[in-house]
């Protein structure tokens, strides 16, 4: 069963939600900041995979500027962490959604 986490960061002001994989890795997170939860982050590694082995570099740091980047490395052990909890999938679906909503929005409004 594929773990769905949630973890608040109090220095920058960021609840980050995350699907793992059987190893602990990301394989898909969200990224929520500040008081009103603004999306800053909804990044796929099945996506960072594809833009970096068929694309170019361009490619890849137009992905990230509109979807943001993935935590990088192993998020084993993530139960001891302090304000980080496991969350249902349907919380993890419903808010990358909404968050790749948003960052699309955002990116359309930009380029036009």
């Amino acid at each position: 069963m594929t773990p769905y986490i949630r973890a608040y960061d109090d220095e920058s002001d960021t609840w980050s939600y995350i699907e793992l994989d059987d190893n602990g890795w990301a394989l898909r997170q969200v990224d929520l900041q500040g008081p009103q939860r603004r999306p800053v982050a909804a990044a796929s590694l099945t996506e960072v995979i594809e833009a970096r082995d068929h694309a170019d570099l361009a490619a890849m740091t137009a992905y990230e500027r509109k979807y943001g980047v993935l935590a990088e490395g192993s998020l084993h052990g993530w139960q001891d962490a302090d304000g980080t909890a496991e969350i249902t999938q349907h919380e993890f679906e419903s808010t990358w959604a909404a968050a790749r909503e948003t960052l699309d929005a955002n990116r359309t409004k930009e380029t036009s």
